[in-house]
């Protein structure tokens, strides 16, 4: 149902292949929506308008007249709500341009990957109503304006001084709040870890999960992650229907027992991949140093080994120098590179 004309002016910062999805969600379900952009992104949408999919058939189509799309950061100046959903490293800069154009009682919400990015706009924007979010689901640029959810799940915000979950829950696409985000946020932090082996291997995201090879190094990365958390102190909750902590186990299955106990983690698109498969083919700086790049922070802070995570930061790095997409490596090579101490 949509809300009546006085409702919050939702500005959707950095709107990628995440942000076009949620903006355009919240568009079709009646919220105030304003996309502000790169400029090739925004000639995509202005010449045809926005197309949403999902892996359940859904199909929405949202015309420029039901949404704002701009390159211009001056659209924060209306915003009563800005969902950041820029890169990592792009973080700071957008937090700069929030508290340059957007009004001081402005509500400000992180649906970005990674771990900080909030502690990042918090100290851009003191005093503000800034909250830390999750997005469970992977979004696929399939061009001309269409986005394609490849994988399913419940947005999460940080629970503040006001209730927004109702704002941002559409028909579609759901949201709750939490007073526990940061370990929900830690859960989605080992799921991401994924996304660098998955560029590595050039595979479709459910082709990958079909070789137990490249679920024992998945399950090998997330262990060692977890063991290094959980050292300083940090309990993950899953984003999954499974705990944290057996995931690694589900993952080293054969085959055939991993596909019934996880059925619930096969429901994605089959041609899914994750979002740095999409930085390396268009060249694009990865987010690597915000996962895995993490893990080997905590790490040296305890003085301990993660071998695995520091394997998989050399490997991307050189295949983001080299620029030549994606590298199709396999498991066997990725433990090579681990063997040999690279």
């Amino acid at each position: 149902m949509s809300l009546p004309k006085d409702a919050p002016h939702i500005v959707i910062a950095g709107a990628g292949s995440i942000g076009c999805f949620i903006g355009g969600m919240l568009a079709a379900g009646g919220r105030r929506v304003t996309l502000l952009a790169r400029p090739r992104i925004a000639a995509e949408i202005r010449s045809h308008g926005l197309t949403l999919t999902d892996l359940d058939g859904m199909a929405i189509n949202i015309g420029t007249d039901d949404l704002q799309v701009t390159e211009d950061a001056s659209c924060l100046q209306e915003a009563d709500l800005v969902l950041v959903t820029v890169k990592s490293r792009d973080t700071a800069a957008i937090g700069k341009l929030i508290d340059i154009h957007a009004p001081a009682d402005v509500t400000v919400i992180s649906l970005q990957n990674g771990i900080g990015n909030a502690q990042v706009l918090r100290a851009a924007l003191p005093g503000r109503d800034l909250r830390a979010g999750m997005v469970p689901f992977n979004v696929v640029p399939m061009g001309q304006g269409c986005y394609h959810r490849a994988v399913e799940g419940d947005i999460v915000i940080e629970a503040g001084p006001h209730s927004l979950a109702q704002v941002l829950a559409v028909s579609g696409m759901d949201c709750r709040e939490s007073g526990d985000i940061v370990n929900i946020q830690w859960g989605k932090f080992l799921v991401n870890l994924t996304n660098a082996l998955n560029a590595l291997s050039g595979l479709p995201l459910y082709q990958q999960l079909q070789d137990r090879q490249w679920r024992r190094l998945m399950a090998d990365q997330w262990a060692e992650a977890l063991r290094i958390l959980r050292a300083q102190g940090i309990r993950p909750v899953s984003s999954t229907p499974l705990p944290v902590s057996l995931i690694p186990w589900v993952l080293r299955l054969p085959t055939g027992l991993f596909t019934r106990i996880a059925s619930r983690m096969l429901h994605i698109d089959p041609q899914a991949r994750t979002s740095m498969s999409y930085d390396l083919m268009e060249g694009r700086p990865t987010e690597i140093d915000a996962l895995q790049g993490e893990v080997l922070r905590r790490a040296a802070a305890l003085g301990l080994a993660a071998p695995i995570n520091a394997m998989v930061v050399d490997v991307m790095q050189t295949a983001e120098l080299a620029g030549e997409g994606l590298p199709d490596l396999s498991p066997k090579a990725l433990r090579a590179e681990l063997t040999a101490g690279r």
